[in-house]
């Protein structure tokens, strides 16, 4: 059944989301502040991180195409950061940020882990000698939990589990060896990969295949199951307060494979040929003009059923009155390229706003901030600093992120960004008022843009502007990462 505009707001709650979130911070103070022991704050911590979503896909940063209803209304409930970015990426390096509140870029300690078949720079687990944010709320007496399904913090050895007290681990999304792989259903890979795919995503395709079989509703699809398990993990510890609750959902990462309604919003009906819901990393010629508009259309879809399932676990959060006593910090880790610059996924070289351009939102319950904007550079470092400060708790030492809550109030946060890093692999990448530059850490293979005229970065003047180049490289790459980049 093909939804039209006015079906799918129905279906994705937006109307409800909308009126659960605008506007209840004004009634939000007294209750808060009555929460309040007396002598500090102890609110709770919602962290939302959602994997690959693009600024430009969300209505609340200027799209007009997509519908992303739910976040687009706590925007209005939010201090929202026009100029956010990952200090590095891609899902770990970004993760590691956030978690700990202290930068991995320029990647100097990395080892690459064994048996891993992803191992770009500063692809690692955390370091030990690194306090992590839920360690900390941990010990201050907030109860601590974690709901995700990306499949790399499953793993041990990454050492992502450290200070939470409960774990919701919901398995089988992506590559995750959760199933046979000979079970995958061969009709299903079939109709889900391009002969241009590489063996290697051809292959994480039948994994996923296999991973998903089971599936007999909309409630089975990876969002639906993040927000949702949030969502029940709302009803049973909001008793326990104060506490922390991380949701972390790997979609709107690839695959990319919602339901046939969210596909009709936005695919050529007609549309006969198979489905790239995985890309290739590298440039887009793998794939015919057709493909790639398909390749679009599922990654606009897959966001539009996040955004319901997001809507789904805000409005159960307003329910409980949840949201009068929480501070809600949701962002993205990075984006992913669409053929914009011809190239897919997320290859090392492609840093352009594809890529690096995140979305970040804080919802302070006193309304703080509230449909305010920020140019200021935030990025995945400051969170950890940002809760803590907001929480009245002392900043370890190690976090060398921005305390970003000064920005609520409307002042200056103490650390002044006049320009930003950062990097991918060997890749580096920065941005001023004026210009944004990236290379090889040796300075190589460099690209400049002037994005007060050419904003979406598709004319390199690089070669025009040597002295810039080497200027930015110099004043903000080494100086900001302490020297030479590494090149193992």
């Amino acid at each position: 059944m093909r939804l039209t505009r006015s079906d799918f707001m129905k279906a994705a709650g937006a109307g409800a989301a909308g009126a659960a979130l605008f506007g209840s911070s004004v009634a939000a103070g007294a209750r808060y502040k009555s929460y309040l022991p007396e002598g500090g704050s102890r609110m709770n911590v919602i962290l939302v991180i959602i994997d690959s979503l693009r600024r430009d896909h969300v209505g609340a940063y200027g799209n007009r195409w997509i519908k992303t209803p739910n976040l687009d209304a706590l925007a209005k409930e939010s201090l929202v950061f026009s100029r956010p970015y990952p200090e590095s990426l891609p899902t770990i390096c970004a993760r590691r940020a956030i978690h700990t509140g202290t930068r991995t870029w320029p990647f100097r300690d990395w080892h690459p882990v064994k048996g891993d078949e992803f191992m770009p720079y500063g692809w690692q687990p955390v370091p030990e000698g690194q306090v992590m944010l839920s360690e900390i709320l941990q010990k201050q007496g907030f109860y601590t939990s974690i709901i995700t399904d990306t499949l790399h913090l499953f793993r041990a050895s990454y050492d992502f589990q450290r200070g939470f007290d409960a774990f919701n681990y919901i398995r089988g999304n992506e590559r995750d060896a959760y199933r046979p792989i000979m079970s995958a259903d061969p009709e299903r890979v079939r109709r889900n990969i391009v002969p241009g795919n590489d063996a290697h995503m051809r292959e994480k395709v039948r994994q996923y295949v296999a991973n998903t079989g089971f599936r007999k509703s909309e409630a089975d699809w990876f969002s639906p199951m993040v927000f949702s398990s949030a969502a029940t993990y709302l009803r049973q510890i909001r008793k326990s307060q104060p506490f922390f609750l991380l949701v972390d959902s790997f979609d709107v990462h690839e695959p990319w494979d919602p339901p046939q309604r969210y596909i009709d919003l936005y695919g050529d009906p007609d549309y006969r040929g198979p489905n790239p819901i995985v890309p290739n990393y590298s440039d887009a010629s793998w794939l015919t003009d057709g493909q790639l508009e398909r390749m679009r259309n599922l990654y606009a879809a897959e966001i539009t059923m996040m955004d319901r399932w997001f809507g789904h676990f805000m409005n159960t959060a307003h329910d409980l009155g949840v949201l009068d006593d929480s501070i809600l910090i949701v962002l993205s880790d990075h984006g992913v390229a669409l053929g914009e610059h011809n190239d897919t996924g997320k290859p090392f070289w492609a840093l352009w706003p594809e890529m690096t351009d995140t979305v970040f939102f804080i919802r302070h319950p006193e309304g703080k901030g509230a449909g305010e904007r920020s140019d200021y550079y935030a990025s995945t470092h400051d969170v950890a600093p940002t809760i803590l400060s907001l929480l009245g708790i002392e900043i370890p030492s190690q976090m060398n992120g921005t305390d970003l809550s000064p920005i609520l109030q409307g002042e200056e946060p103490r650390q002044r960004r006049t320009h930003f890093s950062l990097g991918y692999n060997n890749y580096a990448w920065t941005r001023d008022d004026r210009y944004v530059m990236f290379s090889t850490n040796t300075g190589s293979d460099p690209k400049l843009y002037d994005i007060r005229e050419d904003p979406g970065m598709n004319h390199d003047i690089a070669g025009r502007h040597p002295s810039i180049v080497r200027r930015m490289f110099r004043d903000y790459i080494l100086a900001d990462a302490g020297g030479p980049l590494p090149n193992y």
